[in-house]
């Protein structure tokens, strides 16, 4: 199984602000979209309830919450409370990619741990303020695809979508 990682990262590392996005990028949201429907995403609670309620949980998507709180409910999703029991429900059903889609700390677990096989980085060429950033994602990784977007009337911040590979 192919663990991937999924987040938009300013210059400066930030990836959230309030518990929300710090920028509007319509388009890099259709490339989420895109790029996640249809497979597993896995959550940390604080980054799943900072998704607006209407579109919570994800469409189309096993949407799998990890939470230590052993009482959190999280309706239409699954419940787990660690990232290996995400990820072995993942593997349970036998999926060829699963998508860890934020926040800042279990972005940093499965990084940290080497978890990883490949990340879809869209960089925000900005440097917005913000308290959550996206760890150092380390040495070993090429691109194997990348398109450039700029900035207009619907994207206050130009920037890049990639992916990496190990």
């Amino acid at each position: 199984m192919i663990i991937s990682a999924i987040a938009a990262v300013a210059e400066n590392g930030v990836i959230g602000k309030d518990g929300q996005l710090p920028w509007s990028l319509p388009d890099d949201m259709k490339f989420f979209q895109r790029t996640t429907l249809n497979h597993h995403v896995i959550s940390g609670r604080k980054n799943y309830e900072g998704i607006p309620d209407r579109f919570r949980p994800l469409r189309d998507r096993v949407n799998l919450v990890v939470t230590r709180d052993q009482d959190y409910k999280a309706p239409g999703a699954t419940v787990c409370h660690s990232l290996d029991a995400a990820l072995e429900v993942a593997r349970n059903a036998q999926v060829k990619e699963v998508f860890i889609i934020g926040g800042g700390q279990l972005y940093k677990e499965a990084i940290d741990r080497n978890l990883i096989n490949r990340l879809y980085l869209t960089t925000v060429h900005g440097k917005p303020a913000g308290d959550v950033f996206f760890p150092e994602i380390g040495k070993g990784w090429k691109e194997v695809w990348s398109e450039k977007h700029k900035a207009d009337e619907r994207h206050k911040y130009a920037f890049t979508f990639a992916v990496l590979q190990k």
